[in-house]
């Protein structure tokens, strides 16, 4: 089995699968360079196609032995325009331009809009992106059959193109039919976490994760986790609450970026991240993070900032989106947003920053013993927290306080191990069960020495439960020494 030597660094690195990427060859390359976590893309390919993917992840999981989370990212409700009698039309600046609901073919006066929702909700004065915001429309009057709108930025609109509605929560659910059958796929291959798209309300996610809990369950018959995707005002708007009903937030910055003002979006990332990390959850900040290396052998300074400034932001993880999907350099993307990582973490500011936010613990045995583990971590030489979990909301808990050592995450559960993959600082390993103090201490040694998280004459934190194998039950906590002879054990 090839020797892989644990990351060195905390923050994990998302990369999406696509043409570039699909091949079981440059899959292990790009693991091999970097890469924790892979995204499926429901939005393009097919199921066949998908699978074949997921398969071959499996086969690289098990030649490396160690975890790899897949995100199945559902397409969701995306609106868009019909089609026009020549494929495009040029919409004059300032003038007139109508959507409707007539299905012939448009022009440059106007074109259907198949989105019934829209008609009757819009109102004078809101606005129409189209194509990623590169057309501008500000609503005249709306009717129940058309929408009159004046192009405060026109240009050229051609088939199919999307449309951004950010003044108004459209009343559609955020499971279109092909989200619910890309969903049932995605929970029958055993994908770990499931990215819910254009999240509007937080009914959108309680709705899919109701949804999830009635299809296959994934490794150890475990429902994936959630994550909902924050790209729409009205999320923003009651972010509080879609962060508590979810197991993880992306910052997802391409739509955010069309339907805010772009100066609005950076200190609204950092809002996520904050929010995100103080429930103890997983933040993944994404789009156009090296976006220039699509086609360039190397990243622009701004890109290289912005990926540096996610991490001092305390984000989880950083995601390649077209990067890694369809980009001439999938490698060297992965190969330099790691650089990137490991570099500002060795930054001695780094650190400091993550005791910026004060994530206030919990009133409960298990939030107090990982918080003191940070704190022990401090005072105290230690090499890393071993953390024995069955649910993986200990190993959350201690992500939360961004310790100064990493974390070796010790679980009997696959499916937990995997998901953990997306967690700050946490090196996951899949073992049985312990059913002793004795064993636990045994193993926490063992484990942490053959996975390289400490040498004879080290410091470990030992985190665990009694009764052991009891979910919830976090309320242990030791401080050992290393010797090297646990390596006899098994």
């Amino acid at each position: 089995m090839p020797k892989l030597d644990p990351r060195n660094r905390k923050v994990k690195i998302l990369a999406t699968i696509g043409p570039a990427s699909r091949e079981p060859e440059m899959l292990r390359r790009l693991f091999r360079a970097g890469v924790d976590a892979f995204r499926v893309n429901m939005s393009h390919g097919d199921h066949a196609t998908h699978a074949q993917t997921i398969a071959a992840i499996r086969e690289l999981e098990g030649e490396f032995d160690r975890p790899i989370a897949i995100l199945a990212d559902l397409q969701g409700p995306k609106l868009r325009v019909g089609t026009f009698k020549d494929g495009k039309a040029v919409i004059r600046h300032s003038g007139h331009f109508t959507l409707d609901t007539n299905p012939e073919p448009g022009d440059e006066t106007r074109v259907q809009l198949p989105h019934p929702e829209l008609f009757g909700l819009m109102e004078k004065g809101q606005r129409l992106l189209i194509n990623d915001g590169k057309i501008r429309l500000k609503v005249i009057k709306a009717e129940k059959d058309k929408i009159l709108c004046s192009a405060e930025v026109g240009g050229v609109i051609s088939d199919r193109k999307g449309v951004n509605v950010p003044d108004a929560e459209i009343p559609i659910p955020a499971l279109t039919d092909k989200d619910r059958k890309d969903l049932a796929f995605a929970c029958e291959q055993g994908a770990d976490w499931i990215a819910l798209s254009f999240v509007q309300r937080p009914e959108d996610v309680a709705e899919a994760r109701k949804l999830m809990g009635s299809h296959t369950k994934g490794a150890d018959g475990m429902i994936p986790a959630l994550c909902a995707k924050i790209e729409k005002p009205s999320a923003v708007r009651r972010l509080a609450e879609i962060v508590e009903l979810s197991d993880g937030i992306m910052v997802a910055r391409g739509d955010l970026g069309v339907e805010l003002d772009p100066e609005d979006v950076p200190p609204l990332q950092k809002r996520i991240v904050d929010m995100t990390r103080q429930a103890g959850k997983p933040v993944i900040v994404a789009t156009q993070m090296l976006e220039s290396m699509i086609e360039s052998p190397a990243p622009t300074r701004a890109e290289v900032s912005d990926v540096a400034n996610a991490v001092y932001d305390g984000a989880d993880a950083v995601m390649l989106s077209a990067e890694t999907a369809a980009g001439e350099w999938p490698e060297e993307a992965v190969a330099i947003m790691d650089r990137i990582v490991t570099k500002v973490e060795r930054d001695g500011s780094y650190a400091k920053r993550m005791t910026f936010l004060e994530t206030k613990a919990d009133p409960t045995t298990a939030d107090a013993l990982s918080h003191a583990c940070s704190t022990i971590a401090e005072t105290v030489s230690i090499s890393a927290i071993a953390v024995f979990t069955f649910s993986g909301s200990t190993a959350r808990r201690v992500a939360r306080e961004r310790p100064s050592v990493p974390m070796l995450v010790l679980t009997p559960q696959k499916g937990v191990a995997r998901r953990v993959a997306l967690l700050w600082g946490a090196h996951a390993v899949v073992t049985r069960d312990i059913e002793t103090f004795e064993e636990m201490i045994g193993k926490g040694k063992r484990m942490a020495l053959r996975h390289g998280f400490g040498k004879a004459g080290n410091k470990l934190i030992v985190l665990a439960g009694v009764p052991f194998g009891t979910p919830g039950s976090t309320n242990l906590l030791h401080v050992v020494s290393l010797s090297g002879d646990e390596l006899k054990g098994r």
